[in-house]
């Protein structure tokens, strides 16, 4: 998987250029469905990533890049890759895909990319 660009709003991947928040699930990129977790959206000022989403959970680590930081992510989330015994890093979405990049063996994503 080539991460050829990210800025504002915009990642391109293996040639595609993407608008949205994306999840990576074992080589598979698609758009982040975050419909779900919009009712904890003013709880935390921010739609936050939950357990009601979609997540990539086949794999040993789960990369979350935050975007600049703003994308929060549910504490229930943290205790099921706790219970899965998945590995979970949250971080800037710019760290993310370099963590990506470097080591991507049995690393599934999801890349906040609009803030």
């Amino acid at each position: 998987m080539r991460f050829e660009a990210f800025s504002f709003g915009s990642i391109q991947i293996d040639g595609v250029s993407y608008d949205h928040d994306v999840v990576i699930d074992r080589g598979q990129v698609c758009k982040r469905k975050k419909k779900a977790s919009k009712k904890f959206r003013e709880a935390f000022g921010h739609t936050p990533l939950s357990l009601e989403e979609g997540i990539p959970w086949k794999c040993r680590r789960l990369v979350v890049g935050t975007g600049t930081g703003a994308l929060p992510v549910m504490n229930e989330v943290q205790a099921e890759a706790e219970r899965r015994k998945v590995e979970l890093l949250i971080m800037p979405t710019e760290k993310a895909i370099e963590l990506l990049k470097q080591s991507p063996a049995e690393t599934n994503a999801i890349l906040h990319v609009t803030c």
